[in-house]
């Protein structure tokens, strides 16, 4: 059976932390930039951290464990648990 090919595209457009966060670039932070007030351009400069709903979504198209900004990490919801 052939190994599952993670989608490249999403690949260059992302960057996955060790903890499996993802962080991704706010849509429209490049083009037509002037007519944008400094204040959108200003929360626009910082990557945010993709929600929990997206990163599982995205999870099946580079079939690797990812996570949400607002999901805990595997490893301390076990030690809490134990």
């Amino acid at each position: 059976m052939p190994k599952n090919k993670p989608h490249k595209g999403i690949l260059k457009r992302v960057r996955i932390s060790k903890t499996g966060l993802v962080r991704h670039r706010i849509a429209g932070h490049k083009h037509l930039r002037s007519g944008k007030t400094a204040k959108r351009l200003r929360q626009m400069r910082n990557d945010p951290y993709m929600v929990g709903v997206e990163a599982k979504r995205m999870q099946k198209m580079i079939f690797r464990r990812l996570r949400g900004r607002n999901q805990a990490r595997r490893d301390a919801a076990n030690s809490a648990g134990e």
